[in-house]
């Protein structure tokens, strides 16, 4: 099979490579840009500064005026967000051995279209029509790639793992471990109960149906956890093939799509409490950008449809614990199991070769101590404040940002995926992928409905902020 999903990284240091690696290898790359950004939020936090104005975003509207305003009110913004990228990109593919003249002219194609598409977005009416822009890049992408078709040279800028790795890294300085504190342990019992019952029922069936054990895990961790993080993580940390990824995330991402729609209909239909739902979303969504799109729809019942209770607001902060909080934080863990059982336990059987701990290394994606160092850093940031404190003093002017940078890398990794995306070759792989997957989507949707609404449907009920 040959997969064209995802443009191939540099190619793999050797032992002998040592610590050039550091400044060889994609993975630390996307640690050294991500912790970056990171560290000068933070510095500019101490001093009473913010990222805000480099990490400019769409503002929400509901007019052309609107619109027109704010681009001409935020160019210069835009033209120096667009600059550091273009140079921190352009730095590190360099380092990586990708020629700059071809990365530019397609990354200045990605970017203008990302800004239309985070533009969108923020349109008012796009929580009505489930228009999240990661979500819409990707179908955008699909559509350009597959019906119109691009240069192939034009790849070169549609760094699909490196975007999400850096992406994964500033998703750590979101997730402090004062915050999985305050989410309080229900969340958490709740969250790791579903993790690791979905893999599992993916990981098994996958296998009964005949695949091998690296896609099996692959489509396990991108159901656990959060799609194309969790595949391209332990894609590489089980050494899978470079199509194994591509398959996950195509399946995932048909998924979440579904459920986008499914969920709030079906929790309307049983009119749940919105912090029940909200919980049920967030164990049973397997993208972020999907489960708050469908968390959103559900708050917007909640505050018109009649027989609802509680706050809108309660859908999505009951969202927020379990899927942000709860299950993203155990893509660190799946990465390193993994790796651990990849390298001394399938490759032996399958080589009889003695396994070398270093391979363990070796193999574990490396952007995943970036994000729990950028979790440590916020951590330390928020250290003596209460969850109300941080919200009006941490979020806004350290968390906020970086949220928004990571939303642009988030928004440049879908958008890329879709454009190099042939949905002709993923279809050789066949049904058994996505029926293996579709069985641990029944299961994880009963699993968080039972939870949700029943086992701690007292706690989701009544969840303060």
């Amino acid at each position: 099979m040959t997969a064209h999903a995802v443009p191939t990284a540099a190619p793999r240091p050797t032992a002998t490579t040592g610590w050039r690696e550091l400044w060889l290898k994609e993975d630390w790359w996307a640690i050294w840009l991500g912790l970056g950004i990171v560290i000068v939020g933070y510095i500019l936090f101490l001093n009473g500064a913010s990222l805000k104005w480099i990490a400019v975003t769409p503002e929400k509207w509901s007019s052309l005026d609107q619109l027109g305003a704010h681009f001409a009110n935020n160019a210069l913004r835009y033209l120096a967000q667009f600059a550091l990228w273009i140079v921190v990109f352009s730095v590190a593919l360099s380092a990586l051995g990708y020629p700059a003249r071809a990365f530019l002219p397609s990354f200045v194609f990605l970017y203008v279209f990302s800004v239309l598409i985070f533009t969108l977005g923020q349109w008012t009416q796009a929580n009505y029509y489930n228009l999240e822009p990661p979500l819409v890049a990707l179908l955008l992408g699909l559509l350009i790639s597959n019906l119109i078709g691009l240069p192939r040279w034009m790849d070169a800028g549609f760094r699909v793992e490196f975007f999400v790795k850096t992406g994964i890294v500033l998703l750590g300085a979101t997730l402090p471990f004062s915050l999985i504190v305050w989410a309080g342990p229900v969340a958490i019992f709740q969250a790791s109960i579903v993790s690791i019952v979905t893999f599992l029922v993916i990981f098994f069936t996958a296998r009964g149906l005949g695949l091998d054990r690296q896609l099996s895990a692959t489509l396990g961790a991108g159901g656990a956890v959060c799609g194309v993080s969790a595949a391209i993580a332990i894609a590489g940390a089980v050494g899978a093939r470079k199509e194994y990824a591509p398959i996950a995330i195509t399946v995932v991402i048909f998924w979440a799509i579904v459920m986008i729609f499914v969920l709030p209909i079906v929790s309307r239909y049983l009119l749940l409490p919105a912090g029940v739902a909200g919980a049920w979303i967030g164990t049973s969504e397997f993208a972020d950008a999907a489960g708050f799109a469908a968390a959103q729809t559900y708050g917007g019942y909640a505050s018109s449809a009649s027989g609802i209770a509680g706050m809108p607001d309660q859908a999505v902060w009951a969202f927020t614990l379990m899927k942000v909080v709860g299950r993203d934080v155990w893509i660190g863990v799946w990465a390193l199991v993994l790796a651990i059982i990849s390298t001394t336990r399938w490759e032996r059987d399958e080589t009889g070769a003695k396994p070398e701990a270093i391979e363990i290394w070796r193999r574990f994606p490396k952007f995943v101590l970036g994000f729990v160092v950028a979790s440590l850093i916020v951590t330390l940031a928020s250290r003596g404040y209460s969850l109300a404190e941080f919200n009006k003093a941490v979020n806004p002017t350290l968390v906020a940002p970086i949220k928004d940078l990571r939303t642009w890398t988030f928004i440049f990794c879908f958008f890329s995926i879709g454009l190099t995306t042939r949905i002709r070759d993923l279809a050789t792989a066949g049904a058994r992928p996505f029926a293996a997957f579709s069985v641990g989507v029944v299961v994880n949707v009963a699993l968080g409905f039972i939870l949700s609404v029943f086992v701690f449907a007292s706690y989701w009920t009544n969840l303060t902020r």
